[in-house]
């Protein structure tokens, strides 16, 4: 069973590839919003996954996140999440991030545990109408 204070770390250089300018969400050599986002999304599903039932992952299911200061290409980003709340399959997580001047980032995630078999079910239906669709 999860249970509230599991708590995630993970780290990631800005390079070309996770700036604004490459990602189009801005025209900066700046560690990209996009890339904060995903990072925190990581951050917490991997530090849940272990605890997951045989078969179960999480998707998550919204994000609400600020993006408080730019991080040159070269700076170590490192994320932190805490597991705040457990509802039935909902998970609720506190994440923050910071470069290596200070906190950058800060935000809420909201993750659902799903069985990743009856989850690829529904997706594989979805596959199969998009094919009939286009008359493949």
């Amino acid at each position: 069973m999860i249970k509230t204070g599991l708590k995630g770390r993970k780290s990631v250089t800005v390079t070309d590839e996770n700036t604004a300018a490459k990602l189009r969400s801005g025209m900066l050599p700046v560690f990209a919003t996009p890339a904060l986002t995903a990072l925190m999304e990581n951050t917490c599903a991997d530090s849940v996954q272990a605890e997951l039932d045989e078969g179960c992952g999480t998707v998550g299911i919204s994000i609400s996140c600020k993006h408080l200061s730019p991080s040159p290409v070269g700076s170590v980003i490192t994320c932190e999440s805490e597991l705040i709340e457990v509802d039935r399959r909902r998970l609720v997580f506190s994440v923050t991030a910071e470069d290596d001047f200070g906190p950058i980032g800060e935000g809420i995630h909201e993750r659902f545990i799903i069985d990743n078999r009856k989850f690829m079910e529904k997706v594989e239906a979805k596959e199969a109408m998009l094919r009939e669709k286009r008359g493949e």
